[in-house]
């Protein structure tokens, strides 16, 4: 058997869109993915599905596995053939012991790789608003190791050296030894009064600083119930951080929300919620399916000429209608003389792609407005082709047909379970480590339920927001408690809704 490649790649420091591409390319091509508890759980979903994940996670008063026996799985894992992705929080040289892990690997004789990563020594104060250097104050800084070797006889650090430099200090995993720190500074000459920055979980929805002087931090740090992993920064650049600070300012800062859409359509409300400073998980509790029985679009497209009227009550709908019409080697000359309906500014969005456009969306995003707008509009005995959910409610068919409308409804699309991982979305709501969870259609609540197995209670302490009040009704139904439904039935009315929150 051939020899596996094993790929040493920093993480950064916890931030998952701080991951290098190269770094993120490394662990979409892994067949086994080793990482530790500052590596952010996010980027395992790059991962393949098929991909063996090993947690080794250590932290300072509790080792899952020693550095032994990290090496051991990483030479084990290579001598099998495997392709193998070491995922370090951090930078894997800067404290990160990759360097004994590449000596390890390259003593059984297996090919590494080194892929830096962003050290937390330079972000975590940059998103608390403190730069390492600056012009007018240092033009230097030190990273220094707060966790010694405990087997060593003596300090490998020149505290007199240090206390003397005008230059940034950067202390790394020195929670448990700030008294000391603080103490050996002093005696080596540090000024009692020098600025110092304690830094907790950076670049996080859990980060907090802390701003005091060197000779009252340890006291202050134990008042406020600071621990590991923070980062300990001395120096005059510290006092920028009053004006420098922004990643604290924004205004879902500290919120940890879960986005249920379809996976192809998640990232948009995802990337707004993290422009505005919240982490977005995507949990897809819906996926897109063709319907269970697509003769019924088949005949509606073969017979187009009959009607006068076409209704989308979704972009969904509008993509799948245009995928089977192009199936059936049609395109949009097929579509003429037909007046189309769209239920809202994102659907009319969709049809605009295909250079239609729409004659009629109505102000409320919602079926029943739909009837109201059409009222007038339409003459009894038209057809109207309404392309929609396989699952969708019966209001707007019943209501059209009342109207003296003859009506296809056609299924074009269903709504099935999406590929959401039960189990850590479970543990994240039991370790109360999610605040938001937002919804975006009735399918989405009721997947969502599934897929807590019953344990509504999970929610506990969860605000729930809903885009419309069809959404909102069905959580309603399902027992839960929606915190704020949008204004708009839109992604961006949605995103106003947390704001609001």
């Amino acid at each position: 058997m051939s020899k596996g490649y094993v790929y040493l790649v920093g993480a950064g420091p916890g931030d998952p869109k701080l991951i290098t591409i190269k770094g993120s390319e490394c662990i979409a091509k892994a067949d086994v993915l080793v990482y530790d508890r500052l590596a952010s759980r996010r980027l395992l979903t790059l991962a393949r599905p098929d991909c063996e994940l090993i947690y080794v996670g250590k932290s300072p008063d509790r080792h899952t596995l020693k550095q032994d026996e990290i090496n051991q799985v990483l030479v084990d894992k290579g001598l099998e053939g495997k392709i193998v992705t070491r995922l370090k929080g951090g930078d894997p040289f800067v404290f990160g012991r990759g360097g004994e892990e590449a000596e390890a690997l390259l003593n059984a004789g297996i090919q590494f790789e080194v892929v830096p990563g962003i050290t937390s020594a330079i972000a975590v104060p940059a998103y608390a608003g403190i730069p390492v250097t600056h012009r007018d104050l240092t033009s230097s800084f030190a990273v220094i190791t707060g966790h010694e070797d405990p087997t060593k006889n003596e300090t490998s650090i020149h505290w007199d050296h240090l206390a003397l430099s005008h230059g940034t200090l950067v202390f790394l995993m020195g929670m448990e030894n700030l008294p000391l720190i603080a103490q050996k500074l002093m005696e080596n000459g540090k000024k009692p009064t020098t600025p110092v920055g304690i830094i907790q979980w950076g670049t996080r929805p859990e980060q907090r600083t802390l701003v005091g002087q060197l000779d009252t931090i340890a006291e202050e740090v134990k008042m406020q119930e600071f621990t590991n992993p923070s980062i300990i920064i001395v120096g005059e650049v510290v006092s920028l951080r009053e004006k420098l600070q922004w990643f604290e300012k924004k205004p879902l800062f500290g919120k940890r929300i879960v986005v249920t859409r379809a996976r192809h359509q998640a990232s948009v409300l995802s990337q707004e919620i993290e422009a505005l400073g919240g982490e977005a998980w995507e949990f897809p509790t819906i996926d897109i399916a063709p319907p269970t029985d697509n003769s019924h679009i088949i005949k509606a497209l073969n017979d187009l000429g009959l009607f006068q009227w076409l209704i989308f009550t979704s972009v969904n709908g509008v993509e799948a209608f245009f995928e089977e019409l192009k199936n059936q080697e049609r395109d949009v000359r097929d579509l003429i003389g037909l007046e189309i309906v769209a239920i809202g500014p994102a659907t009319q969005a969709a049809i605009e792609k295909r250079g239609l456009r729409a004659a009629y969306v109505p102000e409320e995003y919602r079926a029943e407005k739909i009837v109201e707008g059409l009222t007038g509009r339409v003459s009894a005995g038209q057809k109207v082709l309404l392309a929609r959910a396989e699952e969708a409610r019966d209001i707007l068919p019943e209501s059209l047909k009342a109207m003296g409308l003859e009506v296809w409804d056609v299924p074009v699309y269903k709504t099935v379970l999406g590929g959401a991982n039960r189990e850590e979305l479970q543990r994240m709501l039991r370790e109360k480590e999610i605040h938001m969870v937002t919804f975006t259609s009735s399918s989405t609540v009721r997947n969502f339920v599934e897929l807590l197995e019953g344990e509504i209670s999970l929610l506990k302490g969860v605000s729930l927001f809903s885009i419309g009040p069809i959404t909102s009704g069905t959580a309603r139904k399902l027992g839960l408690t929606v915190y704020k439904e949008a204004n708009e039935y839109t992604i961006q009315g949605l995103v106003e809704a947390l704001l609001e929150g």
